[in-house]
């Protein structure tokens, strides 16, 4: 897989905005690729997802933070699942929504991210949106990696080591002394 490169932000104060954007959608979509086109149906309780409707989930919601919220040009509804049935499908779509909306994001000066705008029942600045956005992601991607657990396939590395990845330096910090 090619990584994505951000722009450069407008205003330099929002580039980790974009950075942070960019590493996120690829960690995400790197936990996609753990699952095969078998696994979709898989949830591990009755009131649980599936893997195939939080990767659904995942595609249709980010487009609609981006899109409603932020004010993002984005591709209508219709168009996100198009012609998409595998987790490497859905991975691939992922970095491709996310890289249309680079541009736009990174030619957003500090008077549009904090203009407060409407989010559900209530408003909130864009940055924040943001935020909560990359949060909401984040929340299902460990979702995901516990579905990876629970079906004994292996977890990888997204911030550190993981007990099925590890490296020479790797410190997953759990004594006081380190």
């Amino acid at each position: 897989m090619e990584s994505m490169t951000p722009p450069q932000a407008t205003d330099a104060m929002f580039q980790h905005l974009l950075d942070t954007y960019v590493s996120e959608t690829e960690k995400t979509a790197s936990i996609w690729r753990k699952f095969s086109a078998e696994d979709m149906s898989y949830k591990p309780h009755p009131k649980s997802a599936t893997v195939a409707e939080i990767l659904k989930h995942q595609l249709l919601s980010e487009r609609r933070f981006f899109g409603e919220f932020l004010g993002v040009p984005e591709l209508p509804p219709s168009e996100i699942m198009s012609e998409i049935s595998t987790p490497e499908s859905h991975a691939k779509r992922l970095t491709q929504l996310a890289a249309r909306r680079m541009a736009f994001i990174a030619s957003r000066d500090q008077e549009w991210w904090l203009e407060q705008v409407r989010f559900f029942d209530v408003t909130r600045e864009r940055i924040w949106i943001f935020w909560r956005r990359v949060l909401h992601s984040a929340h299902h991607r460990t979702q995901l990696t516990v579905y990876l657990r629970l079906m004994e396939k292996p977890v990888p590395s997204i911030y550190g080591p993981t007990a099925d990845v590890t490296w020479k330096g790797a410190d997953p910090t759990l004594t006081e002394a380190t």
